[in-house]
């Protein structure tokens, strides 16, 4: 059904101009927000959590504003399985791709993360020529593994490795001594809540994945976070900011902590293109909060901290 899907469907989409598949997002936000709703009661909720002092007018545009943005990355999701390198070249620029590259001449590999704001299917494609260290990418499979596969496919085209959490040690294990720029994405709600790190995150406690920070301790590897801008339509800026360049010289959780509020920051600055229909906070805080925070802490330091 996946495959089925792809190729009668995705991919000859993919083939129209931006500028009509842009048309089609007008279509699909009206549908998504005035016909069935499309998780809204999520997203009003999500909002109202996050900004519980904003005024209701300005949550109810900043609502309508999220919806056509989302319809917006579906049809330029959709438009990544056959995007061109040179079209790429012209809507998604890099201003300070120097940070990234100067790691490169050092031989020095680097952990590159962000989260669901903005275009970011376009720079996992894009990634592996826009830098010099080998593009490697953690994602979570699809529910539909067929057409999974077959966008992973097209999201490698450029050179991407695309991986999961389970096997990004062998992909980084084949490349033997050449540096590479892993890619992760940390604002997903985790697995288990036991295994992640709690914090207050737009006004909640919020469970993050620690992926980036033990990934970071573990090969001793710099992080750079991006912010990615919507200049217009169709058209991103990335800026790459350094969240450390020794891992191994902050306390526990002071990585994720500097991750945190970077991703904070972007979305205060863009609040409407965030992914909010997303069941960010479906963890419910435990009741043991303060012993699960303990026992984490204990086994990282117990793991990279211990003399």
């Amino acid at each position: 059904m996946g495959k089925l899907l792809y190729f009668i469907f995705l991919l000859p989409l993919s083939w129209l101009p931006l500028s009509v598949l842009h048309l089609f997002s007008y279509l699909l936000y009206f549908c998504l927000y005035y016909i069935i709703g499309y998780r809204k009661k999520i997203v009003s909720n999500n909002l109202s959590k996050s900004f519980p002092q904003m005024d209701p007018k300005l949550k109810r545009q900043i609502l309508k504003d999220y919806y056509l943005h989302f319809s917006d990355i579906i049809v330029e999701g959709i438009k990544n399985l056959s995007i061109t390198e040179k079209e790429l070249n012209k809507r998604y620029k890099v201003k300070n791709p120097e940070l990234v590259n100067d790691f490169y001449k050092k031989n020095k590999s680097v952990v590159l993360c962000s989260g669901h704001i903005n275009n970011w299917e376009w720079w996992i494609t894009y990634q592996n020529k826009i830098i010099e260290h080998q593009a490697i990418g953690i994602g979570m499979p699809l529910t539909q593994e067929s057409l999974g596969k077959k966008i992973n496919e097209r999201r490698a085209r450029l050179g991407m490795i695309v991986t999961d959490s389970k096997n990004y040690k062998a992909a980084i294990n084949k490349l033997g001594e050449q540096p590479y720029a892993l890619l992760i994405l940390g604002d997903q709600s985790p697995g288990s809540v036991k295994k992640s790190y709690w914090t207050s995150f737009l006004n909640q406690q919020t469970a993050f994945t620690f992926g980036t920070e033990m990934i970071a301790n573990t090969y001793n590897l710099p992080v750079i976070y991006y912010s990615v801008r919507k200049v217009k339509r169709g058209f991103y800026e990335l800026e790459f900011k350094l969240l450390t360049e020794e891992p191994l010289s902050l306390s526990y959780g002071a990585l994720t902590e500097k991750y945190v509020c970077a991703l904070e920051n972007d979305i205060l600055n863009q609040p409407s293109q965030w992914i909010w229909s997303h069941k960010r906070w479906k963890k419910e805080i435990p009741n043991d909060i303060n012993a699960i925070k303990d026992e984490h802490k204990t086994h990282f330091n117990t793991r990279f901290r211990s003399l």
